[in-house]
């Protein structure tokens, strides 16, 4: 960290300034940037900073510097962007991979969905099959139920009849 002799600087100390909004032309960023922001105390700014943009509160922290220690604060703040960078091109390769990780397990469902698809077509096919058989033998059973009936009503009135003619009417 860069320290003086003579001015100890607080990388932790806020100043009791009113905040300011201060838009710039060459800021890509969404949010407006305050006056009073430091890059030593806010990633977002710093991460502002690494693209070239110092705040008015980081000149005015650094106009009451000597030479050695505004190089060695700006030194202190380029390590300090480089990190937020580094930070964030990290965070972006986790994401990425993780998105990547995710395209392979949607593809391999994908997969998985089309095969069990297919299975379900095959299994359609063969309860159709099976349903239509089925039918036709429960239409064969009802015929063949009628036609039993239909004797064993006809042997039942042959028995009466003959058991009719075996005993004769007192």
């Amino acid at each position: 960290m860069a320290s003086s002799s003579q001015n100890n600087f607080d990388l932790n100390a806020v100043p009791n300034v009113q905040p300011e909004i201060r838009h710039s032309s060459s800021l890509s960023q969404k949010d407006p940037l305050m006056t009073n922001a430091s890059v030593m105390l806010d990633d977002a700014v710093a991460a502002s900073v690494a693209r070239g943009i110092i705040t008015p509160q980081d000149e005015k922290l650094l106009a009451d510097r000597t030479d050695v220690e505004a190089i060695n604060d700006s030194m202190a703040l380029s390590i300090q962007c480089a990190s937020s960078v580094s930070n964030i091109a990290r965070r972006l390769q986790v994401r990425g991979n993780e998105v990547q990780e995710l395209r392979t397990q949607v593809l391999s469902l994908q997969r998985r969905n089309r095969g069990l698809q297919q299975e379900n077509k095959e299994l359609k096919k063969l309860v159709d099959a099976y349903a239509n058989d089925l039918g036709k033998k429960y239409s064969e059973l009802e015929m063949n139920t009628n036609r039993l009936r239909e004797q064993q009503e006809s042997l039942l009135l042959e028995v009466q009849k003959n058991f009719k003619i075996s005993r004769p009417e007192a």
